[in-house]
């Protein structure tokens, strides 16, 4: 989880000037609607709002003033009441509201690894991002199952590697994670050990066995399950790449001609740093 840190303050200090504001799109599931803000910020953050019949939960507010400001005058326009906050991977701007969190991810938010990373984002982006939440934290344990606004939430361990959040399955249709798998080269954002990989198609496979016919997480747009597929093959060849490849080098070279021309082979190189140290 520290070399996760250590690459999201280089990332940030790329992408500093890079964030704009965000766009919305809805996906009527039926029983609840979901509401994705795509927050088109400098890290590709995304937020959510699901809609039940009586009122709305919020997940992963933005961290961006901006995109604060959007988001909160969006939830206004529902004309429905808040139930509850879900701060998950992203603490975001909640202000002083009450927010509800996995357990032990607010002790985790207070430590160095998370509260570096917030200190990082200050120095890099400044008055543009919402200040650190005030506002009361309730505890989710781990392995339930709540019933807001009519919507099933059942709370499991995301990826060992990651940061100790949760994967979230939301009515038995949309499943959460850190990050939604795409057709692309992964990012050393996203795999940065050996260990990662295996964590991740883990995760993914638990993704893929929920029945969840979308796909959504911090980072990323929305998925669905060829998306998923790919991310597990994409992992396991990856896994092969490196056994096969004595070098960074030969590695890429090889992952780019099981995959020609997949997006992010920009990326690649530091990918190969992190798996060949």
């Amino acid at each position: 989880m520290r070399k996760i840190f250590l690459f999201l303050l280089a990332f940030t200090s790329v992408v500093a000037g890079a964030q704009t504001k965000g766009n919305f799109e809805v996906l009527d599931l039926g029983s609840f609607r979901l509401h994705v803000y795509n927050t088109n910020d400098a890290l590709g953050d995304a937020s959510y709002i699901i809609e039940g019949k009586t009122g709305l939960v919020t997940l992963e507010q933005p961290l961006f003033k901006d995109n604060v400001s959007e988001f909160d005058s969006y939830v206004v326009s529902l004309n429905k009441p808040v139930e509850k906050i879900i701060t998950n991977y992203h603490v975001g701007g909640t202000g002083n509201h009450d927010v509800m969190m996995i357990e032990g991810m607010p002790d985790f938010v207070k430590g160095n690894i998370y509260g570096g990373m917030i200190q990082n984002f200050i120095k890099v982006f400044g008055n543009a991002i919402a200040p650190m939440p005030t506002g009361n934290t309730k505890e989710i344990p781990l392995g339930s199952t709540q019933n807001w606004v009519g919507v099933k939430f059942s709370f499991q361990k995301g990826a060992s590697t990651d940061f100790p959040a949760a994967s979230i399955i939301i009515g038995s249709k949309v499943y959460y994670t850190h990050w939604v798998p795409a057709k692309s080269h992964v990012s050393h954002l996203q795999i940065s050990s050996l260990a990662a990989i295996d964590a991740e198609i883990a995760e993914a496979e638990k993704a893929l066995k929920s029945g969840c016919e979308y796909f959504i997480g911090g980072h990323g747009k929305v998925a669905k399950k060829d998306m998923v597929e790919f991310k597990i093959s994409y992992l396991k060849t990856m896994k092969h790449t490196i056994a096969a490849n004595k070098t960074a080098d030969l590695f890429i070279i090889a992952l780019k001609k099981a995959y020609p021309n997949l997006p992010g082979e920009a990326g690649l190189t530091d990918l190969a740093k992190v798996l060949y140290k």
